[in-house]
């Protein structure tokens, strides 16, 4: 059989999220594309060569694709510290320590994963530190890295005393007398981390792979790498995706965001520009830029239109931090926007999310309709007038769904400090949607589980996997099949990846096999679903224990 697939799916069923055919039983794919998309038709192109996978009830779905994540930095810090999955401060302890006998000849304690939850006011001390580790730096980045905690060698070490002014972009918590307290918020993380020993392009090399794989495990097919470059004091990771794309090892199809530094100005353009054309080969690019405009809500350096309030619920003076002054922002974006670059917008705060559209409202006038798909990501709290310009605008909202949910970090650190309006208009799925925007989903790993079927349990739900809480804003949940197109065909369009995100003829074979089929059980149950398969461009790069 001349015309014979190489690898053919049968059984059913299929989701294909392409709105011609949204559901079929059969895919046959030859070489890396997709050649037939159907029912028992598609088995005549079974030869005598071809792999046949019995779906057997199993979902088969493009391939995930992750909007915004940081494949490297979490690489890297699988092989530290390790704080995540408990806010337990007797288990850090007990981690820290452990992780300093293991490794004696480490000069510097270094890794992430603590919870703003575990400590009183979300901030910890260093002293929490010192009762375990004293006679070494250590320096620990809390699981959304917009903070650090150190102990007092690492303060010292750095020459942080009660003199030392807090940056512009940050801020150094304080003792009583004014000496640091250990915690570090936002741009002070840098005046540590500046010490810390760097990664090496092996460190960062390994790290890649590493996360590659568990990514790979989870379904994941590309994603976008939401720095590159010197970031928190560690150089750029790019070097590890030239690498990788040089030799083969990068399996997956990556585009990189490269960093706006916010203490320079329109100068660096032509540096994004040179750095886009070389960092080209392979399956990696780099035709974004990212630029931060906020910080987060819990230590207040989110930017919003109405002040917080202060923990008896009265307006405060601050309503956080724009790193980039808006002007200078809207000039950036229309330069940006005419030579061709995405830009990719961190904004969590709703005054924000106002600023990065007024920039893409700035280039849309200045430059016309262009294909760049600039998108904005987090969205924490959106003001109500501004949902119906994403559509309008074009552009993408990028969601990172498990934050969507009551937990301790909501309901004790965020609520209480925006009150009932900002409060009340956070991650608002069902509204952006209902307006016309086009979403696509991410999951910032290493700051949340990268792990898509949880987030879109929680898209779908409002509510963490397995947890018994309330619904979160119950008006704004997504439909299944809305939040799992999302996590393909929206993140595809957001990475210019636009032959892969949906099962068609002519499509890249980026495909994944669930263990079963979701939308046959209660929404409840999303989250107990996991991948069986996973194939790049008809490869197949994961395959679970038993999986056939």
């Amino acid at each position: 059989m001349t015309h014979a697939a190489d690898l053919v799916f049968t059984g059913g069923p299929v989701l294909t999220t392409d709105p011609a055919r949204s559901r079929a039983t059969s895919v046959a794919v030859r070489g890396e594309r997709i050649v037939a998309v159907g029912h028992d038709e598609v088995r005549e192109l079974v030869g005598p060569k071809t792999e046949v996978v019995d779906l057997a009830g199993r979902l088969l779905i493009p391939g995930f694709q992750d909007a915004h994540i940081h494949a490297v930095y979490a690489g890297v810090e699988l092989g530290e510290c390790d704080l995540t999955g408990t806010t337990s401060l007797a288990e850090y302890q007990r981690r820290i320590a452990a992780y300093a006998e293991t490794y004696p000849e480490r000069e510097w304690i270094t890794g992430s994963g603590w919870s703003l939850e575990s400590f009183e006011g979300g901030v910890p001390t260093r002293h929490l530190i010192d009762a375990v580790v004293a006679d070494r730096p250590v320096f620990l980045f809390n699981r959304d890295h917009h903070g650090a905690w150190a102990n007092t060698r690492a303060l010292e070490l750095a020459g942080l005393t009660a003199g030392t002014p807090d940056p512009s972009d940050g801020r150094i918590e304080r003792e009583a007398d004014g000496a640091p307290g250990g915690m570090l918020q936002e741009g002070a993380t840098g005046l540590v981390a500046r010490l810390v020993p760097k990664t090496t392009a092996a460190d960062r090399l390994a790290g890649l792979l590493r996360a590659q794989q568990v990514l790979h495990g989870l379904g994941v097919t590309s994603w976008q790498d939401a720095i590159l470059g010197v970031f928190n004091g560690q150089p750029d990771p790019s070097d590890a995706y030239s690498a990788a794309a040089g030799d083969g090892s990068l399996t997956a199809r990556v585009n990189g965001a490269l960093w706006w530094d916010r203490s320079r100005g329109a100068e660096q353009i032509a540096e994004l520009v040179e750095r886009r054309e070389r960092l080209r080969a392979g399956r990696f690019r780099a035709d974004s830029v990212k630029i931060m405009l906020d910080g987060i809500t819990e230590n207040f350096t989110a930017a919003m239109t109405a002040p917080y309030l202060d923990s008896c619920g009265c307006a405060t003076a601050n309503s956080g931090l724009s790193f980039v002054d808006p002007a200078a922002l809207r000039d950036h974006v229309v330069e940006l926007d005419a030579l061709g670059f995405q830009v990719h917008f961190h904004a969590l705060g709703d005054r924000a999310v106002r600023e990065a559209l007024d920039a893409v409202e700035a280039a849309l006038a200045a430059n016309g309709r262009r294909d760049n798909r600039h998108h904005l990501a987090h969205l924490q709290v959106v003001h109500p007038d501004d949902v119906p310009r994403f559509a309008r605008l074009g552009a993408v909202a990028n969601l990172q769904p498990l934050w969507a949910a009551h937990e301790p970090q909501m309901d004790e650190l965020t609520i209480p400090f925006l009150g009932g309006e900002l409060a009340s208009w956070q991650y608002p799925f069902g509204d952006l949607l209902r307006s016309g925007a086009t979403l696509a989903a991410g999951s910032d790993w290493p700051v949340s589980s990268p792990d898509p079927m949880q987030g879109i349990h929680v898209a779908v739900n409002r509510v963490g996997h397995g947890e018994d809480r309330p619904a979160f804003l119950p008006g704004q949940r997504l439909d299944l099949g809305t939040a799992l197109t999302a996590y393909t065909a929206g993140s595809a369009y957001v990475n210019h990846l636009d032959d892969t995100g949906t099962i068609r003829v002519g499509a890249l074979a980026d495909l994944v096999v669930l263990d079963r089929d979701p939308f046959d059980g209660p929404p409840e149950a999303i989250g107990d679903t996991a991948v069986a398969l996973t194939y790049v461009g008809g490869e197949r790069v994961h395959a679970a224990a038993n999986a056939h």
